[in-house]
């Protein structure tokens, strides 16, 4: 492991700040430069984001502060029938079910070769707000479209480069759905109203700084996106089930986040440098401390579907599919992904369902004139473009209202050169209705 060289830590007046500052040097390229210590920053004061005993309120939720818990429906093609609705705020679209039961059927993409339309029976458990219950089991069919072998691109066509991973990408991608729908069972997935049911001293607010105070830290450490999407997951899977006092929030955050980057980084900040950059609230002997609880609480199952993980899936359908500038594209749908990891309501929507929105969004604001969603799309997300509808009109309220933020992390990251300033891409302010239309039968 790399020693990083450590800088002289801020003066005392920069302790006061509520406001984290922004790394040196964005342009530099990670690869040019050996990695640096990050910069001694200050404690998020109980995640409070107080100054002088006054309190800055969050940013104004694009929703209720409740989760949204709409249905999960597909359209029909082969067969009409109609699907079960669950909506506990009169929503409609594809969200994350709880639970599936013992005796159902896997979603998983059709393959390339596939022909005719399938039905699949899938008992779910839908989460339940009550809290003296785990949820209430209900029925929904899954259809996959009839396409042609003309109708849909072949992306896995690459046999040159083993990044592709062509010869199993498929059956990459099929798990992690599989996992996805599983996750609940195995604890891979948050509760979507942990704020409600377990937690007295923190609420949606404070999480929001906390992860916006992450997306710095990770920036600062120049860790991978897959890393700032687990540590998430991490955080939220914790505070499930685990009553968290306001004044241990940050700890929690980089306990995970030091999981999350032994997981998928090569090169892994140290405890103490993770002690240095809350500005040594925390002693390292904490910091392992709270890394144990964490990974017994997890059951050391640290595999889980992000959004980040279908969202480098669905921008190569994208590109190959559209005439949009690649790197352009990638970066914009990583910006829309990371708005929704502050959302506390998008714990509703399952993560493929937020990077397909992210992908159909980033489409949209780059060619407004043109529908973002085809048959290639539909045939790798598994969604129709009817899907994404309530999820997209989410992240859509993000990213027109992200500038007038509190938490304003996200974005300023996003204006640097380096990620092709997306941040700064005018947004349409609304999406014509029939852009989610479902393909002609």
């Amino acid at each position: 492991m790399s020693t990083r060289n450590r800088r002289a830590p801020p003066s005392s007046s920069s302790s006061s700040a509520n406001r984290l500052p922004i790394p040196q040097n964005p342009n530099k390229k990670a690869m040019a430069a050996k990695p640096q210590v990050a910069k001694k920053r200050t404690a998020l004061c109980d995640v409070t984001n107080q100054r002088n005993g006054s309190q800055i309120g969050s940013r104004s939720s694009a929703s209720s502060s409740k989760p949204m818990v709409p249905c999960t429906t597909k359209v029909v093609k082969t067969k009409k029938e109609t699907s079960t609705f669950i909506s506990n705020h009169g929503l409609s679209g594809n969200v994350f079910l709880a639970s599936l039961s013992s005796k159902s059927s896997i979603l998983v993409p059709f393959s390339d070769t596939s022909i005719s339309g399938t039905v699949e029976s899938i008992e779910t458990i839908a989460t339940n707000h009550s809290p003296n219950s785990r949820g209430i089991i209900r029925k929904r069919d899954i259809f996959t479209d009839t396409v042609t072998i003309e109708e849909v691109l072949d992306i896995d066509n690459n046999l040159t480069d083993p990044q592709f991973c062509a010869t199993i990408a498929s059956d990459i991608y099929k798990y992690l759905l599989e996992s996805e729908f599983l996750g609940f069972q195995v604890n891979r997935r948050p509760s979507v109203d942990f704020m409600e049911t377990v937690q007295k001293d923190i609420n949606s607010g404070m999480r929001a700084i906390l992860i916006d105070w992450l997306v710095e830290v990770a920036e600062e450490f120049r860790l991978v996106p897959e890393t700032l999407f687990l540590t998430v997951n991490y955080v939220d899977r914790y505070l499930s089930g685990n009553v968290m006092k306001r004044q241990r929030l940050q700890l929690l955050g980089v306990a995970c986040m030091m999981i999350a980057a032994k997981y998928e980084e090569i090169h892994v900040p140290e405890v103490e440098e993770f002690c240095y950059i809350t500005d040594n609230t925390y002693f390292k002997d904490e910091v392992l401390k709270m890394e144990s609880d964490v990974l017994n609480h997890l059951k050391f199952e640290m595999t889980a579907p992000t959004a980040m993980c279908f969202l480098r899936r669905f921008c190569s359908v994208a590109e190959m599919t559209s005439e949009v500038p690649p790197l352009l594209f990638q970066y914009l749908a990583h910006y829309i992904g990371e708005l929704s990891l502050l959302e506390y309501s998008m714990l509703g929507y399952a993560p493929s369902l937020i990077a397909a929105s992210a992908t159909f969004l980033a489409k949209y604001i780059l060619s407004p004139s043109q529908k973002p969603w085809n048959s290639t799309l539909r045939h790798y997300t598994t969604y129709q473009a009817s899907d994404l509808c309530d999820c997209v009109k989410v992240l859509h309220h993000l990213c027109c209202n992200g500038s007038g933020s509190n938490l304003a992390a996200v974005r300023e990251k996003y204006c640097q050169h380096k990620y092709k300033f997306v941040a700064k891409k005018y947004c349409p302010q609304s999406i014509p209705p029939e852009f989610f239309h479902d393909l002609s039968n």
